[in-house]
């Protein structure tokens, strides 16, 4: 990735996640350089009256020999960061279609790294939120309503058999009718079942449910929740959503540390009917300035994965295209 100069400005960094056969495209980073000796994405500085795609195109193929069609090009995320002596935008972006054999063109070691393998303190702090985005889900299935734990995971059951069991979703144990017993009792039993199916079941509500359950990927805090913190309540090893209505709250939710966040209603929900939604445009334009992956929530189902990813989001998150009410 070119260095990026020090001045006060704020420099635009065009950033390729390059994916091939489930494997991403990982640079090391000169010794000497800003950040040297850590890990990056292949890319570099967008030059003036250059567009961002033009950028990736010319810099993947100087530092790999790689040739990405330009269609092929997708957004992932975009992340502001400030390291004290210089403020980037990284302007993140997805492709599976890059033609040719990667080799290290600038004398970097390259290699095809799993997701899995990606750990943060071997890359700059600003790409926290792209390796978030790169094991996350495109999915984030969420419980809806039932009254008492024993009908739940008669539900839950039936629901999980819609998800496709190649493509693992994050379930999100959300039961807002039962009382705190009652849900511990639920979600101890569903985040077993989860597991066992290879999903990753999410805790919901305060954040103490975690200590109880541990077992679970991790938790997603209400709004009315994550208010309140001032520090991110979970380890680091467990997956930490919030949900967010606005661009205050997604900005916070990414002060906390979250790893993730919901944004919705992008359309009307039955579920929540009068509640103005965003729309897409609206959405488009916080996530763009989002620090964080962000799904989009509210009246939509897996079909919306594409265009809600074209519009920067991770995914999409929703109740009623899986979960499976009772009679």
């Amino acid at each position: 990735m070119t260095k990026a100069n020090s001045s006060g400005r704020e420099v635009h960094v065009a950033v390729a996640v390059i994916e091939r056969r489930g494997r991403i495209l990982i640079a090391r980073r000169p010794d000497h350089a800003h950040q040297g000796g850590l890990l990056e994405f292949p890319g570099g500085k967008v030059e003036p009256g250059e567009t961002v795609q033009a950028a990736l195109i010319r810099e993947i193929a100087e530092e790999t020999g790689l040739k990405v069609p330009e269609d092929s090009l997708a957004p992932v995320i975009g992340i502001r960061h400030d390291y004290g002596d210089k403020r980037v935008f990284l302007d993140v972006w997805h492709t599976r279609d890059a033609i040719g054999e990667a080799e290290g063109r600038e004398g970097q070691p390259v290699d095809w790294l799993d997701p899995s393998e990606l750990r943060d303190d071997q890359f700059p702090a600003a790409n926290r939120p792209i390796i978030r985005a790169l094991r996350l889900p495109g999915v984030l299935a969420i419980s809806g309503p039932f009254d008492e734990p024993r009908k739940g995971l008669e539900i839950l059951e039936s629901s999980l058999a819609v998800l496709d069991p190649d493509e693992p979703a994050m379930v999100m144990l959300r039961a807002p009718d039962l009382s705190e017993d009652a849900y511990l009792a639920f979600a101890e039993q569903a985040v077993r079942r989860c597991r066992e199916l290879g999903h990753l079941p999410l805790l919901h509500g305060p954040a103490e449910r975690y200590t109880r359950i541990p077992s679970a990927a991790g938790i997603h805090l209400p709004w009315r929740e994550a208010r309140t913190l001032e520090s991110r309540p979970v380890p680091v090893s467990a997956w930490f959503g919030v949900s967010c209505h606005d661009e205050a709250q997604l900005a916070h939710a990414a002060a906390l540390g979250a790893d993730f966040a919901t944004l919705g209603p992008v359309l009307p929900t039955e579920s929540h009917p009068g509640q103005p939604a965003l729309g897409w445009p609206r959405f488009q334009s916080l996530v763009a300035r989002a620090t964080l992956p962000v799904y989009a929530l509210g009246g939509l189902g897996p079909e919306d994965v594409p265009r809600a990813r074209e519009l920067g989001s991770q995914g999409v998150a929703g109740i009623r295209y899986w979960w499976r009410e009772s009679d």
